[in-house]
């Protein structure tokens, strides 16, 4: 219908010169007229012109036998996305592995691609993969219980001289549809099967405000629950990625409330990088919903439960782990996301057993700056009682660990352009590992993104 009425205003525009024209040609000369006719010639034609080239547009397209139209149809439906992240980051020589002032570079390249993988029934299927690029590994931190302040850093392990990439997740989901209790209804609950080559925090621990090192924060211990990631639980391999299988069911009955139940089975240790039997794995279950509390603003609330059958002490010994986390956000206003992770291990020799992370974004609409955004956030990791009584005498870490280590990070987000973002970055951490006589650690960086 939006078709047709545009073609029916220039056939209307030219009416209206048209009377425009004639009715004041009483008091024009003659040669007025013939110029004002020529105008009028020039514009009939142009309007002509136009309504032929939207009469093609609108044309069917029919591909010839010729043609090769399956290659344009397997073209739909494609979405690809990149970005390219670079930081410059500084540590004192109090917070450096060395005792001597560090400065490091890195950058980070990531592209996705998103096709479309068939239909079987009402079920449809997704197909995903993920490539990462990059040079640097980042400063050096004395022994702290987060295990870096740029988790942006990737580096290959094979060569730091050759930025290699590689197929970081490679995996298919299908969707299934459940079929609704009134018939014709629409349908708002579905079943998901997701197997392939995985980041398992895609899908279990996410957060709105803590959960992408390139836009937000780059501490670890802020970007997923640090007794998965920072403490090693998850299991995955050294550039956090893991082969497994996720089976999760999705409610939207009650929209815009929602809430799911997921499961995911995943290789840990050297299962996770293929080098033996998937094994004794790293399985997580989760529990969210999704609900407007404060102002009818949306808020995600995620409780899970771990276990890992090849996990590693404090000392490298391969033991099993379990413990359970809780991860929420919640928007407040227009331009204000709260969030808190909670982490507790029930089992395992561990050097933290209890993580308690909070912080919020806050949109850059409260002083004119509605696409900038400001975050803050703090943490406490708990020594564990077994790390305590190992390091007692000294010998294991050169010191005795006791208490909680703290940290705290803040950053500005400047938004240059739909592109382009500029983050000044700042992270304290306060008795680093455990150790009550260690200097505070303070590291500065500067990070730069272009996304697409």
């Amino acid at each position: 219908m939006r078709t047709s009425q545009t073609r029916a205003r220039p056939a209307r525009g030219s009416l209206v010169v048209l009377a425009l024209a004639l009715g004041g040609g009483a008091a024009t000369t003659k040669a007025d007229d013939a110029a004002l006719l020529a105008e009028i010639r020039k514009l009939a034609d142009r309007i002509e012109r136009l309504e032929q080239r939207n009469r093609e547009l609108e044309r069917p397209v029919v591909p010839s036998e010729t043609t090769e139209p399956r290659r344009s149809g397997s073209l739909e439906g494609i979405d690809v996305g990149g970005s390219l992240t670079g930081v410059v980051q500084q540590v004192d020589r109090h917070g450096t592995a060395t005792g001597e002032r560090e400065s490091r570079a890195s950058y980070r390249g990531d592209v996705t691609v998103t096709m479309p993988g068939g239909e079987m029934g009402g079920a449809e299927g997704r197909i995903f993969a993920h490539f990462r690029f990059g040079q640097g590994s980042g400063v050096s931190l004395r022994p702290t219980y987060t295990s870096t302040p740029n988790t942006t850093a990737f580096q290959t392990a094979a060569s730091p001289d050759d930025a290699y990439a590689i197929v970081a997740q490679a995996w298919y989901r299908l969707t299934v549809p459940l079929p609704s209790r009134d018939l014709g209804a629409e349908v708002r609950e579905r079943l998901e099967f997701t197997a392939g080559k995985i980041d398992p925090f895609l899908f279990f621990d996410q957060n709105a405000a803590a959960d992408d090192e390139t836009v937000r924060f780059m501490n670890n211990a802020f970007v997923h629950n640090p007794l998965l990631d920072s403490g090693g639980d998850v299991g995955a391999d050294a550039y956090g990625f893991a082969p497994g299988l996720r089976i999760a069911y999705v409610s939207e009955r009650n929209k815009p409330d929602t809430w799911g139940a997921s499961l995911g089975v995943f290789g840990s240790g050297p299962g996770a990088d293929f080098t033996d039997s998937p094994g004794d794995p790293f399985v997580i279950a989760q529990l969210e919903a999704t609900h407007r509390f404060a102002e009818g603003q949306p808020g995600t609330y995620r409780v899970y439960a771990w276990r890992n059958g090849r996990a590693s002490d404090f000392g490298g010994t391969v033991e099993r782990h379990s413990g359970w986390g809780v991860s929420a956000d919640q928007r407040i206003g227009d331009a204000l996301t709260l969030f808190t992770r909670f982490g507790g291990e029930f089992r395992g020799r561990v050097r933290f057993d209890r993580a308690l992370t909070l912080g919020a974004e806050i949109g850059g609409d409260y002083w004119g700056r509605a696409t900038d955004a400001l975050g803050l956030a703090a943490g406490l990791l708990r020594t564990s009682g077994a790390y305590r009584d190992a390091t007692a005498d000294g010998t294991l870490a050169g010191y005795a660990a006791s208490g909680t280590e703290r940290i705290a990070e803040i950053y500005y987000r400047w938004r240059l352009n739909d592109r382009f973002d500029l983050t000044p970055d700042v992270q304290w951490i306060r008795r680093p590992g455990g150790d009550a006589s260690a200097s505070d650690v303070f590291v500065g960086a500067l990070r730069a993104r272009v996304g697409f």
